[in-house]
């Protein structure tokens, strides 16, 4: 077994060194590593904003339309099971559904079976730029892993499993 390379010591680390200076009496712990995956968070946030303008989307839109198109063909949900899947209020989801109309993204359709719920369908428009969105997405993703081996993505996934079950139970 090889003995582990000293990590290159970053902002987070003069952070915590500094708060350790001056508040001795606390525990800054914690802030190792939720520092760094807020600042994680703030470059992934980049790294989806520029993959989402490449396709003319923001994030909400990228959001209701990936749900669509996660949801198999033909790619429609109801307006209800949009609201569960991004956990929003049903009437912002609404207001996202006739922006995406008017866009010609999604297509809005009363179910045949029940009369009383509305089936949003992605529309052929629609499923071009979630695809797109997401394949450029997921290059910039890989970009912000690369320092990382694939054993190491694996472990990162799971720890990070862990620390968000509790918050994530239904």
């Amino acid at each position: 077994m090889t003995a582990r390379q000293p990590a290159t010591p970053d902002q987070v680390d003069g952070i915590v060194a500094a708060w350790r200076r001056e508040r001795p009496d606390l525990d800054v712990s914690p802030l190792e590593v939720l520092s760094r995956v807020s600042r994680l968070a703030r470059h992934l946030d980049l790294a989806r904003r520029h993959a989402f303008d490449q396709w003319g989307l923001v994030a909400w839109e990228f959001d209701v339309l990936s749900a669509l198109r996660r949801s198999g063909d033909p790619y429609q949900l109801s307006a209800g099971e949009l609201v569960r899947q991004t956990l929003v209020t049903s009437g912002t989801m609404t207001n996202r559904i006739d922006r995406l109309v008017s866009r010609g993204m999604v297509a809005r359709a009363a179910s045949e079976s029940d009369r009383r719920t509305v089936l949003i369908t992605l529309t052929p428009l629609g499923r071009e730029a979630v695809d797109g969105a997401l394949a450029d997405l997921v290059d910039d993703e890989r970009d912000l892993l690369a320092g990382l081996s694939p054993r190491e993505c694996d472990d990162l996934a799971g720890l990070l499993r862990r620390l968000l079950a509790p918050f994530e139970q239904e």
